[in-house]
């Protein structure tokens, strides 16, 4: 079965992410779509979600009307306080086939700004 570029694009991101992860580190993989964005903390040698933070939760909805990019701000300043209750501070950034640039970019910006590492 032949793939279509993205899948394989998105393959061969998360995949070096996982070859390269040392067991100090999770990996956070992230996603969006034309409204929403969500990001989620996983431990790959589990294979388990440990946190997740998404613009659709009720507490983020519920707000005013914000752009796009305030939105992602917003959701990596929830996810940066729970990895930081759950005493996580080092993760790698797995992009997935999204280009770092645009709301990718602001999501991670905060988070670093906020404590985290990658």
């Amino acid at each position: 079965m032949k793939l279509n570029t993205s899948i394989r694009k998105k393959f061969r991101v998360s995949n070096k992410v996982k070859k390269a992860a040392p067991n100090d580190r999770f990996r956070l993989s992230i996603s969006r779509s034309s409204k929403n964005i969500s990001a989620q903390i996983i431990d790959d040698k589990k294979n388990l979600t440990l946190l997740s933070a998404s613009s659709v939760e009720k507490d983020i909805k519920s707000g005013s009307k914000v752009n796009k990019s305030e939105l992602s701000k917003i959701v990596a300043e929830k996810l940066a306080k729970k990895a930081q209750e759950k005493k996580i501070t080092k993760i790698f950034f797995d992009r997935g086939t999204y280009k770092y640039h645009g709301r990718i970019k602001i999501f991670a910006e905060t988070l670093r700004k906020n404590g985290m590492e990658f």
